[in-house]
Order: structure tokens, then sequence, then C-alpha cells
């Protein structure tokens, strides 16, 4: 079961230097799980000691976001894309803008 995972551009170290990677799972856990034996290092980045996804880490399935599905355990099926979007904080105080939280559906940041 080949299932495309969009990588955002801080973890593309991880994948050498690929925005977009195969991977395997019957749902989302399984695939972190999956991408963790492929490239060591990938699921620390975005799970907690817990195993939980950091809250700010966003995934989603063919557009779709996991926290709206079933999270870490929505299932998965052959052909699905899965991106990974790490939210991104911006804005300056000095110039009465807010902090600001940008989640680009298939870019990376």
């Amino acid at each position: 079961m080949a299932i495309t995972v969009r990588v955002p551009t801080p973890l593309q170290k991880l994948t050498a230097d690929k925005a977009e990677v195969s991977a395997e799972g019957a749902t989302v856990k399984e695939l972190l799980e999956d991408l963790e034996r492929q490239y060591p290092g990938f699921k620390s980045r975005l799970c907690d000691g817990e195993g939980k996804l950091r809250r700010f880490v966003n995934v989603y399935v063919n557009e779709e976001d996991i926290r709206f599905l079933k999270q870490e355990v929505t299932p998965l099926k052959d052909g699905d894309e899965v991106s990974i979007i790490p939210a991104i904080a911006g804005g300056s105080p000095k110039r009465g803008l807010t902090p600001l939280f940008l989640k680009v559906r298939g870019q990376t940041p």
C-alpha cells in the first residue's frame, strides 16, 4: 500500500531533500512509524514523548484535517496523499499586528 507523503521543508534534510516520499500504513499512526523506520528522527520531530502529534503539527489526508477525522487513527488506503504542515507564527506587535497562524494546503512553508 503506497501513500504519498508531502514533507515540509524543515524535515526534508531527513529525507535527502525530497519534498515527497512514499510510505505505508493502515492509519496515520502506522504511517508515522513507517516514516520513522525509513527516516530516523522523523517521528520525534512531529510527536511528543507519548507518541501524540504535537499541537503545532497539522496533518491532512487528501486535504482533510485529521483533527476533524479520527486523528492519529484516521484510516489510510493505497493512493492517499498525506500532507504534513507545521503551523507558522509571524507578525510584529510593534506594527500593530497579532501573531498569524497559517496552514497552506498542498505547499510547504
